[in-house]
């Protein structure tokens, strides 16, 4: 799908929650968290967590509503003025409706629905007056042929904060304020349990939270590849990356165990007013919010009006919604000071939520094959024109990169390039295991960032390419597992030669193709690094095992072609 393209036809809502699985990083603060959160909810007893006390009961179940034979009635005719209002602000919209709509008509003149702007935004029909959630939908449906016409200034506004059980408001949030940065370090860190964010192709408050993120992390670096990193670790440590934000909150006011709020649901973005709501009752687990200092965003409710609507009932609704009745809602009646600028341009706001909308959850078996050739010891400049060597730009985006895999991830690295006449192929130097595991006293993925962070090429030394391709494919066919994507990513600046291993093209794709066995699928991503990289022997490999490859011409891409890797990796 292209940055201009808009899914005609959206996945169904949830209708029911599942406890998702608990990670292993979740232990490492449960017992910290459990006494704060017992003390914030207030009436828990050590009995309940004796008796390990799950997810709260389930919705009742409504009764049958008995048939009821009528007598026929007329159909009502189209509206006067339809409308179409974001779930959060329609009762508010509902209710001013009601003063242009005479008593006991059964046909009103205008009829107000709540309805989400994605929804709105792709469909054939639509409403003569649409209030949104976001300006940003309005060119989202422009795109899609349903152009509207804004009316004054939004009617409301309500910034997103970051919210979580009060008992927890310590860990992520320091004088009042969090950070999406901060939510990036927490989760790489294990310093939060559980963290939950919306798809953003669906819900308001992910495609914000999803351009805010990006922003953040765009401030840290002036690599914008290692900036695309940093934001797609967040994606890659979600526990649930589709969870409307209304239903988290109904879905944790019937909690009744602060302990397995946090762990079920944990933080989670949310709009200001919607936690404003949830706050006005006296839940068991209350939730503290605060806004990104980092990327702070704001949802904003225009009011749009289609070509060919009654402009003249659309002006008086307008004006029959009234600034006191907004903030009575739970609304700001004025923009709030410091919120970042939304795009002009849908693709650009779309691209990244698309990312995050098609990333696949899943156990993730991986082997790094590094090129060391002397060739990457080349002197390059980067894009702020300063001077390094390819290495160097390897080991930026590599330390990085190691924060990409998720706790289930299996992984290990291999370098591959010989100076010695006789030297081998490859050498390991993280070995295969779990990325949590010990390895020298290390966890697996602190020791790749310290051997990626000293990586160092030998000088002189040739490209054993094919052959170290081949032998990494069979060593991870040997660890094939029907509940996992096991891949090679492979990495190289050059073409295969300069060693005793080297053969051509086509007797590598023949043993290639000749060892495969489709009970143990082993994908190949290919990344090739600088101008003299072989992208036709790299796609060739790619292809031939339903994998893919990416060209990093510019050096200074690196960092940008390995985020791509991964993001073909777990979207294929």
């Amino acid at each position: 799908m292209s940055d201009n393209e808009w899914p005609r036809e959206l996945p169904a809502a949830h209708g029911e929650w599942n406890d998702p699985p608990h990670r292993p990083q979740r232990a490492i603060l449960a017992a910290a968290l459990v006494l704060a959160v017992l003390a914030a909810a207030g009436g828990l007893t050590w009995q309940l967590m004796r008796n390990g006390a799950e997810s709260p009961d389930a919705a009742p179940t409504a009764a049958p509503v008995p048939s009821v034979t009528s007598p026929s009635v007329a159909p009502c005719p189209e509206p006067e003025l339809s409308v179409a209002a974001a779930p959060e602000i329609e009762p508010l919209i509902r209710e001013a409706a009601a003063t242009l709509n005479p008593s006991g008509l059964r046909c009103p003149p205008v009829v107000v629905r709540a309805e989400e702007p994605a929804i709105t935004a792709a469909a054939k029909e639509r409403a003569g007056v649409w209030i949104p959630s976001s300006s940003a939908w309005l060119s989202v449906a422009a795109r899609a042929g349903g152009a509207y016409s804004v009316s004054g200034k939004p009617i409301a506004y309500s910034p997103v904060l970051i919210a979580a059980p009060e008992g927890i408001a310590s860990v992520y949030a320091k004088d009042g304020t969090t950070s999406w940065t901060g939510l990036i370090k927490g989760a790489t860190e294990s310093t939060f349990p559980t963290i939950t964010m919306p798809d953003p192709l669906k819900s308001t408050v992910g495609l914000l939270s999803v351009h805010a993120v990006h922003a953040a992390t765009a401030r840290t670096t002036k690599d914008a590849g290692i900036a695309q990193l940093r934001a797609l670790t967040l994606r890659s440590r979600l526990e649930e990356a589709n969870a409307d934000p209304a239903e988290l909150l109904e879905r944790m006011g019937r909690q009744t165990d602060g302990t397995t709020a946090v762990f079920d649901i944990g933080l989670f973005p949310v709009l200001e007013q919607q936690l404003k709501a949830y706050q006005k009752v006296k839940h068991p687990v209350p939730l503290a919010g605060a806004p990104p200092a980092d990327g702070r965003v704001e949802a904003d409710y225009p009011f749009a009006i289609r070509k060919g609507a009654d402009k003249e009932l659309a002006a008086q609704l307008r004006a029959a919604i009234s600034k006191p009745a907004v903030a009575a809602a739970g609304f700001r009646t004025e923009p709030t000071a410091g919120v970042l600028r939304l795009p002009q341009s849908s693709g650009k706001l779309l691209g990244p939520a698309r990312q995050w909308a098609q990333y696949r959850d899943l156990a993730f078996q991986v082997l790094l094959l590094i090129d060391s050739s002397g060739s990457m010891n080349e002197p390059i400049t980067d894009r702020d024109g300063r001077s390094g060597t390819k290495a160097s730009l390897l080991r930026a985006s590599g330390v990085s990169a190691a924060e990409l895999f998720g706790d289930d991830t299996r992984i290990g690295m291999w370098y591959f390039g010989t100076a010695a006449r006789n030297g081998p192929a490859h050498t390991e130097v993280v070995r295969y295991g779990s990325i949590s595991g010990v390895v020298d006293g290390q966890t697996r993925r602190e020791a790749l960032q310290t051997r990626i962070g000293a990586y160092k090429p030998e000088s002189s030394a040739g490209t054993p390419l094919y052959q170290a391709v081949l032998d990494g494919v069979e060593t991870m066919r040997g660890e094939v597992t029907p509940d996992a994507a096991t891949v090679v990513v492979v990495l190289t600046d050059g073409a295969d030669g300069g060693a005793r291993f080297a053969m051509s093209n086509d007797a590598f794709l023949k043993k290639l193709t000749a060892g495969q066995d489709p009970a143990k699928p082993v994908s190949i991503i290919a990344v090739g690094y600088g101008p003299d990289a072989n992208m036709s022997a790299l796609t060739g490999m790619a292809d031939a095992t339903g994998g893919k490859a990416f060209a990093a011409e510019n050096p200074a891409d690196l960092a940008s072609a390995v985020a791509q890797a991964f993001l073909a990796a777990h979207t294929s």
